[in-house]
């Protein structure tokens, strides 16, 4: 094979692939969070479950990222076991409209088509048809790195050693290695799928080969989502097993079927001459006969998800650790249709760690009025739980943001990074609140009842805003107006409190340190409502945005 030959493979593989990526980040903005909204309604039934994933699956172009997307909402609570199995069904489906789309024979319109795109990419400002710019453009430019291999393969037809290496690939095992291992390194099947379309196209590789490799592929793809179950809940890693499952249940029986009947030359009589479209062809009857003989036995699936992978016996873990969010090194591939999944991720977080932020609120002026030493090392403990979080979840957000593409998924994010710093703030104050203790018993201060009861009457609106605040209502306005009346109240009881504080120095029944540490005191619960407002703004921004 000479060097033009080479650097004309590679040149078409890359234009091939970042065509792909191209069409799949332009589809995936234009669908904006719509995709998410129907995956979160989506009913338990399983016609509606495999027609959504087959859906999500076409207009993304990946079955790795709706499966990504799965996984997410699985472990996030947000999906049953049992709505997964339709999804990934459906999912396997959509994946072969690209092998579609690249047998329609139009190379010829390729360049128009790039063309057409980059222009509305470029020139023109309107984000939805920039969206729908790249779209157009990615196809064209997907179609060019197929003519562009294409024409480097030809010559591997007429070099016996390399069209010998590729016949052994009529044996089963070897051919599904070989297509599972090469879509395992690339991460999509689509790519993996339509190299082989390309080597077909060229007369390199003929059906009764490309058969095995094609099964292996679709086995091959199910590595990213494996990569991102790890470290997830045991039911998203079911989800993952059963995408496995079902690829090679299907392998297993399009194997016996190619090799027992003459299905090869029914798929081939069926486009004679046309090899891409064969390969798509087979494609499409792998997933689709596949979806249809597990349909009526999905809850199968899901029970032997369970059988092996069975549930650990709870065991007390101290380590502090992330629950919702899944490791961003293994999905950002899959670009928007990660973010979507993160995002959810990140809301559940803040909201286990706004809990912990309560419970210590709730618990803070019991401590510093029983002066509870033991109480106080749990919500010390808890703060530092709280403190991780912080960490986490923020360096989780900015590694996040790379991969978003839309003004509204930024802005989301960004919401959720204020949320997570005022939930931490909120932590802190809470603490103060509690190791007061510790200067009172040092100091010996005494508080008046009336000092006492003012603390308490603050401890409880505090506790009330809290509550509110983590049971967002339907009406996000209204709601908000009820946080900021809250606040409002916060604020002018402190006000009133202070200036009682005065009244008490003057009748000298309070004593100047007893004095300064009130009013550290109330100061730090002004500022859990001023937190748990900004907070509560932060969400109804975030409403807004996902109208």
């Amino acid at each position: 094979m000479s060097t033009n030959s080479i650097m004309g493979l590679l040149g078409g593989l890359a234009l091939f692939l970042y065509g792909m990526q191209m069409m799949s980040t332009g589809l995936e903005s234009a669908a904006g969070n719509k995709m998410k909204v129907i995956l979160e309604k989506l009913t338990a039934n399983r016609f509606v479950g495999v027609l959504v994933g087959a859906l999500i699956t076409a207009i993304i172009q990946s079955s790795s990222a709706t499966t990504v997307m799965v996984v997410g909402f699985v472990n996030s609570g947000m999906m049953t076991l049992s709505q997964a199995v339709w999804i990934i069904m459906g999912a396997n489906i959509g994946t072969t409209i690209t092998g579609q789309l690249i047998a329609l024979d139009v190379g010829e319109l390729a360049p128009l088509m790039a063309f057409i795109g980059v222009a509305a990419v470029v020139f023109l400002k309107n984000e939805k048809v920039r969206h729908i710019g790249e779209i157009v453009a990615g196809l064209g430019i997907l179609f060019i790195g197929m003519d562009m291999m294409g024409s480097a393969m030809k010559p591997l037809a007429e070099m016996e050693s390399f069209v010998s290496l590729l016949t052994k690939f009529e044996n089963p095992v070897l051919g599904i290695l070989a297509g599972t291992v090469f879509t395992a390194l690339i991460q999509s099947s689509s790519a993996s799928v339509g190299i082989l379309q390309a080597l077909a196209g060229s007369g390199v590789i003929g059906l009764k080969s490309a058969a095995f490799v094609l099964f292996g592929q679709n086995i091959g793809t199910c590595i990213t989502a494996l990569l991102a179950s790890v470290g997830t809940s045991r039911n998203a890693k079911r989800t993952t097993v059963i995408h496995i499952m079902f690829n090679v249940f299907g392998t297993c029986i399009f194997t016996m079927l190619c090799l027992a009947t003459p299905l090869i030359v029914f798929m081939e009589s069926l486009t004679p001459g046309n090899a891409p479209a064969q390969i798509a062809n087979l494609h499409t009857t792998f997933n689709v006969v596949t979806t249809l003989l597990l349909l009526p036995i999905g809850g199968v699936l899901t029970k032997l998800a369970v059988m092996i992978l069975k549930d650990k016996d709870e065991i007390e873990d101290s380590t502090f650790k992330v629950q919702y969010l899944l490791d961003i090194k293994h999905i950002n591939a899959e670009k928007l249709g990660a973010s979507f999944v993160c995002m959810e991720g990140i809301k559940k977080e803040t909201m286990r760690m706004l809990n912990m932020a309560k419970d210590n609120v709730h618990y803070a002026f019991s401590v510093f009025a029983k002066r509870d030493e033991k109480k106080l090392e749990e919500l010390e403990v808890r703060e530092e739980y709280i403190d991780y979080l912080n960490k986490e979840i923020s360096k989780y957000i900015t590694g996040v943001l790379s991969y978003e593409n839309t003004k509204v998924g930024s802005k989301i994010f960004h919401c959720l990074y204020s949320i997570t710093s005022n939930i931490e703030r909120i932590g802190d104050h809470a603490i103060n609140i509690a190791e007061y203790s510790n200067m009172i018993t040092e100091k010996k201060i005494v508080f008046s009842k009336y000092a006492q009861a003012e603390l308490a009457e603050m401890q409880k609106i505090c506790d009330q805003m809290l509550e509110v605040l983590l049971n967002k209502q339907e009406d996000v306005v209204k709601w908000h107006g009820l946080m900021a009346s809250m606040e409002q109240k916060i604020d002018d009881m402190t006000e009133q409190f202070r200036n009682n504080m005065y009244e008490r120095i003057q009748q000298g029944i309070c004593s100047d340190e007893g004095s300064i540490l009130f009013s550290e005191m109330i100061t730090d619960f002004e500022r859990i409502g001023d937190h748990a407002l900004n907070i509560s703004s932060e969400i109804l921004k975030i409403a807004m945005a996902e109208k």
